[in-house]
């Protein structure tokens, strides 16, 4: 067995299951293999036998058997990304606004994708190999930010710091400051937009639509930051809630549409007097807990586009950052913690007067 292989786990991968790390480091091993090697007992850490679930640490050595060659399939084999041009490198590298060992955060422009799809080849994910410095291995994506909408985009840098961040975004811990120019100003200038989002049938998921039947739970709350007569407003947005084209759902649902979003805001959506077509949404900043415990809080300056605007309409620039609150929470979290809490209390009655029948020999229900 000259073809065994030896891995120490990495701090990188510290407390995650065994099969965990082969999808990161061995994903051509399936988890179909990797279970026949656990039930063989050719599958060891420390030198006793493992499961695919056993949670490993930093500092374990993997004992793992060769790969047959019957289970090398061409389809698995990863293709090598294009190098990099210098021209690439340097502009990936002028988006930086923030590094740290955890964490790298880019001021994402206009127009530049987060992730690769149709037809669409210029991307953030196709740029990470320029932001590695340091490292061997290159940052990884942790959220996104549609194509048109500019500002902070977080990178985490290892494996452990992208699980964190990826459990403070679904927790809803980060918060994100958006800066958008809305069509006419909202009669309430702070508050909150309750309206549930599904796909909109016949669009190919490419597009959002408020379902009140069996649309998804979408909150966003908005503060006036300042208004141009009645003709638009400059709103600070919060998502509460992380559903697809969400701010621009919702604001145009109460009758304000982002200005420059055709998409959901149609001919009504754009501005004279020289105002931009782009879309004027602005991630202008994030507030995150890093794994050190440290606060990260990162500002993007708007596009120019953006930039231009605000001054056009008369708005002072220095007057965008609104004091921020501790705490501004989903306002329906509290009632489904209660919601949740009575279905298990309910759950636990039903089981303990089952296990009192069993026990009794009466009939199960």
């Amino acid at each position: 067995m000259s073809d065994v292989r030896q891995f120490t786990v990495s701090a990188d991968d510290d407390d995650i299951r065994l099969d965990r790390w082969f999808k990161r480091h061995m994903p051509e091993a399936s988890f179909t293999t990797v279970s026949k090697w656990a039930r063989t007992g050719q599958l060891r850490v420390d030198g006793a036998r493992a499961k695919p679930g056993d949670r490993i640490q930093a500092g374990q050595v993997l004992r793992v058997p060769p790969l047959e060659p019957a289970h090398k399939s061409p389809l698995a084999v990863k293709r090598e990304r294009p190098a990099l041009t210098d021209d690439q490198i340097e502009f990936a590298r002028s988006l930086v606004i923030h590094k740290d060992a955890n964490a790298i955060v880019i001021n994402k422009p206009p127009g530049l994708a987060t992730q690769g799809g149709t037809k669409q080849h210029a991307h953030v994910d196709g740029l990470l190999d320029a932001l590695s410095f340091e490292r061997d291995d290159r940052p990884k994506l942790v959220h996104r930010l549609d194509k048109d909408t500019s500002g902070v985009l977080l990178l985490a840098r290892t494996a452990k710091a992208a699980a964190h961040f990826s459990k403070a975004f679904k927790g809803r811990t980060a918060r994100k400051i958006y800066w958008a120019i809305t069509m006419g100003v909202p009669e309430i200038h702070d508050g909150r937009i309750d309206l549930p989002l599904a796909k909109q049938p016949g669009t190919g998921g490419e597009k959002m639509h408020v379902d009140m039947e069996s649309g998804q739970h979408a909150i966003s709350r908005y503060r006036l930051i300042d208004r141009a007569a009645n003709s638009a407003a400059w709103l600070e947005l919060q998502p509460l809630t992380g559903r697809t084209h969400q701010l621009r759902v919702h604001t145009a649902a109460i009758g304000h549409p982002i200005v420059g979003d055709g998409k959901y805001g149609g001919k009504e959506s754009f501005l004279t007097g020289g105002i931009s077509r782009k879309l004027h949404l602005h991630a202008r900043r994030l507030k995150i807990e890093l794994p050190t415990g440290r606060i990260l809080n990162v500002i993007a300056d708007p596009p120019e586009h953006f930039a231009s605007s605000l001054a056009s309409l008369g708005f002072n620039a220095d007057a965008g950052d609104l004091p921020l609150e501790e705490e501004v929470d989903d306002p329906g979290a509290k009632a489904r913690l209660r919601k949740n809490k009575a279905r298990d209390i309910r759950r636990q009655k039903r089981d303990a007067g089952r296990a009192r029948r069993r026990r009794k020999g009466g009939p199960r229900q």
